[in-house]
């Protein structure tokens, strides 16, 4: 990583909240993410899996982390398994970590060699009774391709048919949601550098700049600020193509007179920031841009306010949508009669806002959380996204900060960000 070191008591902190969750006389099993080919002898850049990096901050491939909090021996009560360095291999592909590098990074003593697992592993299995093992339970994807913990789950059930095996995903999707102050301040970190990324773009952006000139001063930025690089393929969206929720051919002209709508995060030490802001192309909206943008803003503004620890995402969405059937209105995009006439499974308002509003962030950018039935629990960071998108009008706007929800009230991690339709034209005439 690109990144300075982490504390390595975020990981070690986390590894200690899963461990408590862990029924007795149970060991986890968690792996790190496959190497997968493209094309030929090539590989796609490797990403590691996010629960093992969520427990341990390695980011290397063939790694392994194993959980067994009531092992007889405390040496073996959390090991971390890595690939064994080998001088040929190193150099093509460069250095693999030694054991006191990887506990600088983990925080875990016990390192165990990956072709050295299986004489240790028969035994520790036959202590316990239950085995955590991990596989997808995003609710935005399907794993149809056999991964390696499909593969590994598979194998274990094969050798291992009698114990009982439980899912470690149930317990990653309430933990993770949850964040610490140590994970805060590493996401801080991620949404500084993309408001420096925007405030440089308030400075760049002029009729006749392209798309992609936009997304590389992005680039630019995060990578000088030893970002690993986009929390995500940026969407760089001018005029209506603004519409388009996940449009990122970012290959098109800004033209005099248009909004431009842009969504971007830089990632930073395994975590992620997700900003929208949407802007005019020649620094000055037109009366009616301005009157949508501060529509959009004013829904922001109510989400923002409504969110709080014990909500449903489903109730809130309901909220939402009456306060935006209030604003479109005003906006003369629907009448009240639309209203009162509206499917409710197909409410009138959906016509100009045709997404959800808010996901979990943290190691992912749809970061794992409880359902949209279930409470949101304390400690969840929260993108707050609404948009207006007017197809007659080719016009799309939209405006996203990323809110921590606590106790104590929400803390907006991107207050430093212009958010102002005063304040963005200022910068912009600068």
């Amino acid at each position: 990583m690109k990144s300075l070191p982490i504390d390595p008591q975020l990981f070690i902190k986390n590894r200690q909240r899963f461990s408590e969750k862990m029924v007795p006389q149970s060991i986890a099993i968690i792996n790190s993410n496959d190497e997968l080919p493209t094309n030929g002898d090539a590989l796609f850049h490797f990403k590691q899996n996010s629960d093992l990096y969520w427990l341990t901050g390695i980011a290397q491939e063939d790694t392994m982390v194993i959980l067994y909090p009531d092992h007889p021996d405390p040496k073996y009560r959390e090991v971390l398994v890595l690939v064994r360095p080998n001088e040929l291999k190193e150099k093509w592909d460069g250095k693999r970590l030694r054991r006191q590098e990887a506990t600088a990074i983990s925080g875990i003593s016990t390192i165990v060699w990956l072709d050295s697992l299986d004489g240790l592993l028969q035994p520790w299995v036959h202590e316990a009774t239950n085995i955590y093992l991990n596989t997808n339970e995003n609710n935005r994807r399907s794993n149809y391709v056999p991964v390696r913990d499909y593969r590994f789950a598979e194998h274990m059930r094969e050798r291992y048919p009698l114990h009982n095996y439980l899912r470690a995903a149930v317990l990653f999707k309430a933990l993770r949601a949850v964040k610490t102050p140590e994970e805060i301040g590493v996401m801080q970190v991620a949404m500084d550098t993309t408001e420096k990324a925007f405030r440089r773009l308030l400075g760049f952006i002029k009729p006749g700049v392209w798309e992609f000139e936009i997304e590389a001063e992005i680039m630019h930025e995060f990578l000088r600020n030893r970002a690993t690089g986009e929390a995500y393929g940026s969407i760089i969206a001018s005029g209506d193509r603004a519409r388009t929720l996940h449009y990122v051919s970012n290959n098109q002209e800004c033209k005099d007179g248009e909004v431009i709508l842009m969504d971007f995060g830089a990632a930073y030490g395994g975590y992620n920031a997700d900003l929208t802001r949407s802007v005019p192309v020649n620094g000055k909206f037109t009366p009616r841009q301005r009157e949508v943008y501060d529509a959009c803003l004013h829904l922001h503004d109510f989400c923002k306010a409504y969110l709080k620890p014990g909500i449903r995402i489903g109730e809130y969405h309901e909220a939402v949508g009456d306060e935006a059937s209030k604003q479109f209105i005003k906006l003369g995009l629907i009448t009240e009669a639309d209203v009162k006439n509206e499917d409710p499974e197909n409410r009138a308002y959906r016509k100009y806002l045709y997404h959800g509003i808010s996901h979990h962030l943290g190691v992912d950018v749809h970061d794992l959380g409880p359902s949209m039935y279930q409470p949101l629990p304390a400690g969840s960071v929260l993108t707050v996204e609404p948009g207006i998108y007017i197809e007659e009008e080719q016009l799309g706007i939209r405006i996203e900060n990323n809110i921590w929800v606590t106790d104590n009230g929400n803390i907006d991690l991107m207050k430093n960000i212009p958010i102002k339709a005063d304040e963005i034209e200022a910068l912009m005439k600068k």
